[in-house]
């Protein structure tokens, strides 16, 4: 039988928290654990604890659908004999399922193939102390009950429905609070943790009816749920999105500008990431191999990263391995000035972690052209003729070629004004010409995720029609 901890050993968070297990508990586990590493004979360990809870509404057509909450828990372990790298995981805190999943990890560290790159990063590049207490304002739990947060969805679906005749049915709306701590800690001196939340509502209304029926959709995602958009606001805005493609029509094939809606622009930027981050480099799968120093750019876009925004969602006082992290300027004037590297992607290239284990952080990407009062009219009247898109399908980007084709929805506009929507078509081109060929960013920014963007106009695409 598998001894447990006593109940002492781990004292309860504090009751709003709403978490089983303390931090000094999981900081206990993570000891134990590279403890019976180090007794295995392990050149090397390191250990995560973490635990997420929350609940997720969904209603739909004024009624209850769905309610779900979640607990997990996870202690997750690294183990090193030399260059050989083991992992394994478990969701049992005893003594006895920790020492398990320690030789498990052991055993398949001494039978994989030795990686010279392989290791924990170098001491030099573990965030300091007082970076990793850092209180980066990441943890606002949201002491919300189902019946509450059924209420608020039913509020924002009613919204949708209530604002034209013409919303005749819904995919449903849905209020999801979720929340989740760590600690980690490994053999080369790092160790720290802290806790994160995460709230949203969100709502899908139908337009139309017979053969011309459209949907669209909205939502409000943020770390504290006092910054979450109103159900009446997020309601009223997905039901005007999909009000404004009825009457969609098909469009001749062209060669045309195309604008990319301020949330849809935020996935060119993140082509643009993938196409810099260690593993694409390593694995000579990017098709900005060898960029950093030239100008994939033009002159007048920049691009920030900053882990230390309050309440960002790319926030963080270190990254995945425990290596510092920094705000810097990841393009200046079009220029490439770092890549997004972990410490493996970087020993594999000959250079230096930039703390992106775990991804990037915070990322904003802004023109020198941009004035305060380029909102979408503004940008619409830069586009002149040609596609205003507001929704992509499927994931074709090939990250090798910088191929590019996606199925599209949105607007053809004539001389900066909307003429009517379009649908069932093809927007093609190849990014490296498509991110080249960037002639304005709006200052009609939006956050999605961990990106700010504002929408972004490309000079020339295809656009494949009928």
């Amino acid at each position: 039988m598998k001894k447990p901890f006593p109940p002492q050993s781990r004292p309860n968070k504090p009751a709003d928290s709403g978490f089983a297990f303390s931090p000094a508990f999981f900081e206990s586990l993570t000891d134990t654990a590279l403890a019976e590493a180090k007794k295995l004979g392990a050149t090397d360990a390191g250990a995560e604890v973490s635990e997420g809870c929350g609940l997720s509404v969904s209603v739909r057509n004024g009624e209850l659908e769905n309610v779900e909450r979640n607990r997990d828990k996870s202690l997750g372990v690294t183990v090193y004999v030399g260059h050989r790298r083991g992992n394994a995981s478990t969701s049992d805190f005893s003594q006895a399922a920790i020492a398990q999943t320690v030789r498990a990890a052991f055993d398949i560290a001494r039978f994989t193939a030795e990686d010279t790159f392989a290791g924990l990063p170098d001491a030099k590049d573990i965030a300091p102390p007082e970076q990793r207490s850092r209180n980066l304002d990441l943890f606002h739990p949201w002491a919300i009950n189902s019946e509450e947060a059924a209420r608020l969805a039913l509020e924002c679906e009613a919204a949708a429905l209530s604002v034209d005749k013409r919303i005749t049915n819904s995919e449903g709306a849905a209020v999801s609070a979720q929340q989740s701590h760590f600690f980690s800690a490994h053999t080369n001196g790092f160790r720290g943790g802290y806790a994160s939340s995460r709230h949203s509502m969100s709502v899908s209304p139908i337009a139309g009816k017979g053969d011309d029926m459209q949907r669209d959709a909205w939502y409000s995602s943020m770390r504290s749920s006092d910054e979450l958009a109103s159900p009446q606001a997020i309601g009223r805005y997905a039901a005007e999105r999909a009000l404004s493609r009825l009457k969609a029509r098909k469009i001749k094939t062209v060669e045309c500008p195309v604008l990319f809606e301020s949330p849809l622009a935020a996935g060119l930027l993140g082509a643009f990431v993938q196409a810099v981050s260690g593993g694409a480099l390593y694995r000579k799968s990017s098709f900005l191999l060898d960029s950093l120093g030239k100008q994939v750019l033009p002159r007048h876009i920049d691009i920030q990263e900053d882990p230390f925004v309050l309440r960002g969602k790319g926030s963080s006082p270190f990254d995945d391995e425990g290596v510092r992290v920094q705000a810097r300027q990841v393009v200046d004037a079009g220029r490439v000035q770092g890549y997004f590297l972990s410490s493996y992607s970087a020993r594999k290239l000959g250079m230096q972690t930039t703390g992106n284990s775990g991804g990037s952080h915070n990322l904003t990407f802004t023109s020198r052209l941009t004035k305060a009062g380029d909102d979408l009219d503004a940008m619409l009247q830069k586009l002149g003729t040609g596609l205003l898109v507001t929704e992509l399908m499927g994931q074709g980007v090939n990250y090798v070629t910088g191929d590019y084709s996606r199925g599209a929805s949105g607007f053809w506009v004539e001389k900066g004004r909307i003429a009517y929507p379009v649908h069932e078509i093809t927007i093609a081109g190849n990014m490296k010409a498509m991110l080249k060929g960037i002639e304005a960013v709006g200052a009609d920014t939006y956050n999605y995720g961990a990106k700010t963007v504002g929408s972004i106009l490309v000079n020339r695409m295809k656009v494949a029609g009928s």
